[in-house]
């Protein structure tokens, strides 16, 4: 499969008012959160993107806007990246929220939370996956499984993608900090996903960068250029660590 760049959009107006915006329309980037929305061309710059995908919210597409510029790509809009659906909360202080008995189910036991007129946070979990492997497998076979692609989302979808991709339960999802603006990168193989960054908000990128194909080396006898191209990395870790 591919590699995917987990970023979460830039800083919000909700973030700093202190509500839970969820899907309420009209929220958008404040100064801050255009400021990080334009840092990620330049992060991102040395990578070959093949795809960008964005939740609907306005934050998130206005997080990607800069990006898609420099790259003369249209993103891919996917309500399964969508924020959570958070119901009756949406648009409530966090302060306020935070003396309701549900607050302390989101806090330490969060598969059994469910919004009031909204989602669980077992079924974000659900949909976010199966979104993103649903697109690395499709990006890998347009482009190989050295492919990278952007998702544009929110932050508590990023960790429950996160959480899946380092085999935790959800229930430890909040142990994970995914601050606007972050990145958080997840390369997929036939087995296992390896987590290569979770919340990196301004490191070097360039060792995403994939490898060169490999110029005089021997084909093998009968083998198609599609089928060379597909050829995954390999699923084992390194013993011992890397060597990087």
């Amino acid at each position: 499969m591919a590699t995917v760049i987990l970023l979460r959009h830039g800083r919000s107006s909700s973030n700093t008012a202190g509500t839970l915006a969820g899907r309420s329309p009209g929220v958008e980037l404040d100064d801050k959160g255009r400021e990080q929305a334009d840092a990620v061309v330049a992060r991102l710059a040395p990578l070959p993107l093949v795809e960008i995908v964005t939740s609907p919210q306005e934050r998130c597409q206005q997080t990607v806007e800069p990006l898609a510029a420099a790259r003369g790509m249209d993103p891919c809009v996917d309500p399964a990246l969508a924020e959570v659906d958070y119901g009756d909360w949406t648009g409530l202080e966090i302060k306020t929220l935070a003396k309701r008995p549900l607050w302390k189910v989101v806090q330490l036991h969060p598969s059994a939370a469910v919004f009031p007129g909204g989602e669980g946070l077992a079924a974000v979990q659900a949909r976010a996956v199966a979104a993103i492997r649903g697109h690395g497998e499709r990006l890998a076979a347009e482009h190989g499984p050295f492919a990278i692609w952007v998702a544009c989302t929110h932050g508590d979808v990023i960790k429950a993608v996160l959480a899946d991709a380092l085999g935790m339960h959800l229930d430890a999802f909040q142990r994970i900090v995914v601050e606007p603006g972050s990145i958080s990168v997840v390369a997929y193989t036939d087995t296992r996903p390896f987590v290569a960054r979770v919340n990196d908000v301004g490191g070097d990128l360039t060792a995403l960068v994939p490898p060169k194909p490999r110029r005089g080396r021997r084909r093998k006898t009968g083998e198609t250029a599609s089928e060379r191209k597909r050829k995954a990395p390999t699923s084992d870790a390194v013993v011992g660590g890397s060597t990087n």
